[in-house]
């Protein structure tokens, strides 16, 4: 039986009197890729937010299983996220533009230091060994995602699609449990959509780690995904496989409009005899 790696149970969020997000639940099990897709506004970012700790949810609750057992994320500070194996990347690219993508992936091992400032100024021993460590790990990703040809290039130099693999790099640097992917195919061209799709596949099959994505590309979606949980205006319209949520008469409704309209678009486009040349 497969174990509950992420709980979230009956969240909601109200900003002054916007429920952006109301009553939403959903169990992330280990070794799957779960996706959360929804029109613009559908509350799937604020979802992320609540689970990487940005917000606190005004009623409901996550649970978490962290590297000592089941705990309540939600009662815990956002600083420790990151050493509960929870990792996370952004919509708008959130890198250190002026250092190399080398040394960017190295700030993700931060959380595995465990050496003090002393240590690291008289690099002692220890402090060369969590060194070695790192850029070994560094190393291990970099190849894992073909960013060998930029490994010592400055991120302000790099095309956008890079960008977003080396932030990407730089979360699995942090060695998580539980990756949360914010649209990672956002201003990616088909091919490297494909590519995207490769490595979120291989991320959850060799390295065996859970994915939680927030994605508007539905080819990306099917692709990946094991299950797909549809939201509109901050509700829960539909949980399944990408093809049962994307059946759904509910999510039709919410991308396309009710399904009348659509039969009515469908029945008052001219014909080709009668379109003029």
């Amino acid at each position: 039986m497969t174990d509950t790696l992420l709980s979230a149970k009956n969240l909601s969020v109200r900003f002054g009197g916007v429920l952006a997000v109301n009553k939403v639940s959903f169990d992330v099990q280990q070794g799957e890729v779960f996706t959360l897709i929804g029109p613009n506004g559908a509350g799937k970012t604020t979802v992320f937010n609540l689970i990487s700790r940005i917000y606190t949810p005004t009623s409901g609750e996550i649970d978490y299983l962290g590297p000592q057992g089941m705990l309540k994320l939600t009662q815990q500070p956002p600083q420790n996220v990151a050493s509960l194996g929870i990792a996370r990347t952004f919509q708008n690219i959130e890198l250190f533009e002026h250092a190399s993508v080398l040394h960017n992936l190295l700030i993700g091992r931060h959380t595995h230091r465990r050496t003090g400032i002393w240590q690291d100024l008289f690099f002692t021993a220890r402090a060369r060994e969590t060194e070695l460590k790192s850029r070994k790990k560094a190393e291990e990703v970099i190849e894992l995602l073909n960013l060998q040809h930029y490994r010592d290039s400055f991120v302000a130099g790099l095309p956008y699609g890079v960008r977003k693999v080396v932030e990407m790099a730089r979360a699995l640097c942090t060695e998580p449990k539980l990756l949360l992917l914010d649209e990672p195919s956002s201003g990616l061209n088909v091919e490297e959509t494909d590519d995207m799709a490769f490595w979120i596949s291989d991320i959850k099959n060799e390295l065996g780690i859970t994915v939680l994505m927030v994605e508007h590309d539905m080819t990306l979606v099917s692709k990946v995904s094991d299950r797909v949980l549809a939201m509109n205006q901050g509700e829960v319209l539909a949980m399944g496989t990408p093809r049962e949520v994307q059946q759904d008469a509910g999510v039709i409704e919410a991308y396309l409009g009710s399904v009348d309209d659509v039969s009515s678009l469908r029945r008052t486009e001219p014909k080709a005899s009668e379109v003029s040349a």
